[in-house]
């Protein structure tokens, strides 16, 4: 795979540019981005949070569904779900609430669609960004547009959402 690298600003300029919709493939069972580190220990702590760490990104969601622009991804998770991934779905309600599509997929089914091992973004239909981590979380991306890598990309999408079940639905069938 070949594609253009950039670093973290040129692939948060993405959420800026597009013009219909985001979408994430999200592998991983922990990420390490500095503006979560403090709200993760409160979390692992049963500190409370009022969220405001995460407000920009809910009005920005919400800002954009209002626009007519999709915004969504698919989570794969783990079993049992590591710290991180609880701590996400602590707040993921409130994501979903603002108008982003989150869809959820066990291990199990992530393994039987043959998801690759690494996160992405498409923007567009036409535009993939794939991450790349370092020690502060979102190093840099490699963007790729050439339409038959596109299409590859495309293809993981339509599969994973076929299989992935939205939040809400997950989250009902939890004790």
């Amino acid at each position: 795979m070949t594609g253009r690298l950039v670093e973290r600003a040129g692939f948060e300029r993405l959420f800026d540019d597009f013009h219909s919709s985001a979408w994430r493939l999200e592998i991983q069972g922990t990420y390490d981005e500095p503006e979560e580190r403090e709200p993760l220990r409160r979390f692992l702590a049963g500190e409370p949070d009022d969220l405001e760490w995460m407000a920009d990104w809910f009005e920005w969601v919400t800002e954009q569904s209002a626009s007519g622009r999709r915004i969504g991804r698919v989570r794969v998770l783990t079993e049992p779900l590591t710290d991180y991934l609880r701590f996400e779905l602590s707040f993921t309600g409130h994501a979903v609430d603002a108008g982003e599509d989150i869809r959820l997929l066990t291990p199990a089914d992530a393994a039987r669609l043959d998801l690759p091992r690494e996160d992405f973004w498409f923007f567009d239909d036409h535009l993939v960004a794939v991450l790349r981590f370092g020690d502060t979380g979102v190093a840099t991306a490699e963007l790729i547009d050439d339409p038959a890598e596109v299409n590859r990309y495309r293809a993981v999408q339509h599969r994973a959402l076929s299989a992935a079940v939205p939040y809400r639905e997950w989250a009902a069938r939890q004790p």
